[in-house]
Order: C-alpha cells, then sequence, then structure tokens
C-alpha cells in the first residue's frame, strides 16, 4: 500500500504543479485567491485546528505532529459550485481540485516530522466592462488571469513536557501568474492588449505552540498560539503589449516592454504575518468544541506589478467556531457511533477593498469522519455553505457550496521484526 501511495502522490502532484484552473472567483487577482489550508477535519469544524490526536495530521498547527503514534498519510479532494451574481445578471461556475497531500511521521515519544504539497493560492477570474469614450463609441473592457502558487512544506512537532508541545513549519511557495487585460472600441477594426506574467517564488515559516492540560478528572483545556511570518516572495516578471485582429484573434503588434528600465523586471511580493489565537475544550475521544481568531496587517500589502487602481487593502482576519462528537468511539455493536460528526462557522475579513466596499466571507460547516474497516484510517466528508461580496457597487456576490473529501490511512513504520 505505501508503494501504490507514493506513487499516487507523484502523479497528483503533477496535476497541481500545472493545473491553471484552481477557482472561478472573480476576486481572485493579485497572488491569488488563498486555499483554505487545513484538512477536510478542521474545515468541516469552521477551519478550527488546535485540536490534535495521535492518527490525525493537522496542516495549520505544526506543534500537532508531537502528538503522532502512527504514520499517517492523508489527502483531499474539492469541488465547489458557485452562483456569481450582480445586480441585473446571474452565472453558476464549478471546479474541482487536489487541496493536499501530506505524510506525517512518529519519530518517537513526544516528536513528529510531517510534509506535503497544498495550492497555496489560485487565479480564476474574466470580468467584462461595458462604456462609451470619448467620442461615444462603444468599448469594452475585459481582464482576466489564470494561474497561482503552489506550496512544499517541511513540520517538526515536540512535546517538551506534558501537555505543551511547540512546533515549526518551512514553507516554499512557487508558481506563475497570468494576467491580461484587453480593451475594443466598436467599429476599430484592431483592439489593443496587455499581458502580464510573473513567475513567483519565496519562503515563509509557521510556528505554534500548544497546551493542552486537563481541567478535571473528564475535561481537558486546549489553547494555541501561531504565527505564520511574513512570506517574503521574489516575482520575476515579463510584459507584453500590442494589438489583435478582431476578426481572427492573431496578435498584430506586440512589443516586449523594458521592465528594467522601469524598476519592475524583479519585484518584491510581501504578505504580511498572521497570527493566531485559539481556546478549546473537550473529552478525550468523545468531544470539543473550540475558538480560533487570526489577525493579518494585510493593510501594508502591495503588489507593484499588478496593481489596480479600484483595490485597496484593510486589515484581515478570521473567526472561526466549530467542534466534534464521537457518540462511542469503541462500540462494537454499531458503526455510527463510531462515527466522528463536525460542525462550525467562520468569518472572515478579506480586507480586500473594491471600490470601496470590502470583501468579507460568511460560511457554515458540517462533515463526518466514517471509520474504515477495524483500522484507524477514515474518510472525511465536509460541506461548506458559504457566501462573499456583494453586489453594490457594481461588484459580484459569490453564493458557494464546497464538498470535501478527505482519506486519512494509518501505517506503522519502524517497527522492529520479531521471529519466534
Amino acid at each position: 500500500m505505501i508503494k501504490k501511495f507514493v506513487i499516487a502522490i507523484v502523479y497528483c502532484a503533477t496535476c497541481i504543479i500545472y493545473s491553471q484552473n484552481g477557482t472561478v472567483s472573480p476576486y481572485s487577482f493579485g497572488i491569488g485567491d488563498l486555499k483554505a489550508a487545513g484538512t477536510v477535519e478542521n474545515q468541516s469544524m469552521g477551519g478550527v485546528a488546535i485540536y490534535a490526536d495521535s492518527i490525525h495530521i493537522n496542516l495549520r498547527n505544526p506543534a500537532a505532529y508531537s502528538k503522532l503514534s502512527l504514520t499517517t498519510y492523508t489527502a483531499g479532494l474539492t469541488r465547489k459550485e458557485s452562483r456569481l451574481k450582480t445586480f441585473d445578471d446571474q452565472e453558476n461556475a464549478s471546479v474541482s481540485n487536489l487541496e493536499y497531500l501530506a505524510i506525517g511521521l512518529p519519530l518517537g515519544k513526544g516528536f513528529g516530522l510531517g510534509f506535503g504539497l497544498m495550492p497555496y493560492s489560485s487565479v480564476g477570474y474574466n470580468s467584462v466592462t461595458q462604456g462609451v469614450n470619448a467620442e461615444g463609441a462603444s468599448l469594452t473592457y475585459s481582464a482576466s488571469g489564470e494561474g497561482g502558487l503552489n506550496r512544499l512544506y517541511t513540520s517538526l512537532g515536540y512535546e517538551v513536557f506534558k501537555d505543551f508541545s511547540i512546533g515549526a513549519t518551512m514553507n516554499f511557495n512557487f508558481g506563475t501568474l497570468n494576467n491580461e487585460r484587453v480593451q475594443t472600441v466598436e467599429g476599430v477594426q484592431f483592439g489593443t492588449l496587455d499581458r502580464r506574467e510573473s513567475r513567483v517564488n519565496g519562503f515563509d515559516f509557521n510556528y505554534a505552540a500548544n497546551y493542552t492540560p486537563k481541567i478535571s478528572e473528564k475535561y481537558r483545556l486546549f489553547t494555541s498560539v501561531s504565527v505564520n511570518t511574513q512570506m517574503n516572495l521574489v516575482s520575476e516578471n515579463t510584459r507584453t503589449i500590442g494589438s489583435f485582429s478582431l476578426s481572427t484573434g492573431a496578435d498584430v503588434e506586440v512589443i516586449n516592454v523594458n521592465l528594467q528600465a522601469q524598476g519592475l523586471k524583479s519585484t518584491e511580493i510581501k504578505v504580511p504575518t498572521t497570527t493566531t489565537l485559539g481556546l478549546g475544550i473537550g473529552e478525550d475521544k468523545k468531544w470539543f468544541v473550540g475558538a480560533e481568531y487570526s489577525l493579518q496587517g494585510l493593510s501594508s500589502f502591495e503588489n507593484e506589478f499588478l496593481n489596480r487602481n479600484n483595490v485597496d487593502y484593510n486589515d484581515a482576519s478570521t473567526f472561526g467556531f466549530g467542534g466534534f462528537y464521537v457518540p462511542d468511539y469503541s462500540s462494537f455493536t454499531s458503526y455510527f457511533k463510531r462515527v466522528t460528526y463536525r460542525a462550525g462557522a467562520k468569518l472572515t475579513k478579506s480586507g480586500l477593498v473594491i471600490n470601496d466596499k470590502e470583501i468579507n466571507n460568511f460560511g457554515i460547516t458540517f462533515g463526518v469522519g466514517l471509520p474504515l474497516g477495524g483500522s484507524f484510517s477514515n474518510l472525511n466528508i465536509g460541506f461548506e455553505l458559504g457566501r462573499r461580496g456583494t453586489t453594490d457597487a457594481d461588484l459580484v456576490e459569490e453564493s458557494y457550496l464546497k464538498m470535501n473529501l478527505g482519506l486519512s490511512l494509518n501505517d506503522r513504520w519502524f517497527q522492529k521484526r520479531k521471529i519466534n
């Protein structure tokens, strides 16, 4: 089974790297629409990532690797159905993606290692605006983009003393962002175009600490703090401008812009630090409920090469609330008593401001964890119903249903063989 899983990792990793349609959101310009980052288990609880156990990988909290007692493989798939609505029009869209591939290894008591690959952001928008120029002719302006960033990560978690763990993750982010702006005028044979490509890479680090003491014979307190450091990305840019034929679509006269002379050939993109605090309570192997609050100083963010005139940034924040319930994890008589039931909600103030309107997102989540056979492996199914944006100020309201499927497989490595 291990060989088959490794082959699947190689194949699916290739799909991630070369995929260009990770989203259909009108708000995915710049470095793109940021992915959820957590496993299906976390996403089904409003994104809350405080909880850690011995058989599940926690992608957002590296301190959780200290709890692993079994080698764990995990993969996640998602499908998103969206309804994009303006003041006077509506359109439906859908997209499917591989969310993550990861492996977690216990290296000894209280010490764990993890590594994997996942998309970090996706660009996938296509907007059209109609207007009239100074001469009274109809003018059409369109903007489109595709691509995104992927992430390779390595994590270490260590239990310093009983119930107190620390961890760190190193992320390498890489990918290509393609953006095109086109303008046509009624009665004019040729249109104008502006194509921009950015090849981006860079590192960031995530540090976390968990303290989970018993507060009574049955109940445990869960506390967590994590800091995802500023992401320093280097963007190598190219830009072409020119005209094209409206009848054939072929380029007519296109030139490469000398970005070196403008100081834009190589630019920096700095994604500000995110700090997350978490608090929860629960009973081991029975139930858990918790909340997380994240704050990011996004008002300092800028992308000099791909800036837009009507876009500003405020500080961003996310509040998530959720939990799980297992009726009886050791039941021999009822399969459904061993099922994990999850639910939650989240509110995200993205910090993105377009036409003086902040783009916020609210979603409710729920799901189940289904045990597989007599092992610790499980199949996790999750759903998210949400709404982002607004129809005010000529913007788009995005209502969506997100369906997640995650597989968590457990195995035993580094065991000495015994011969009787």
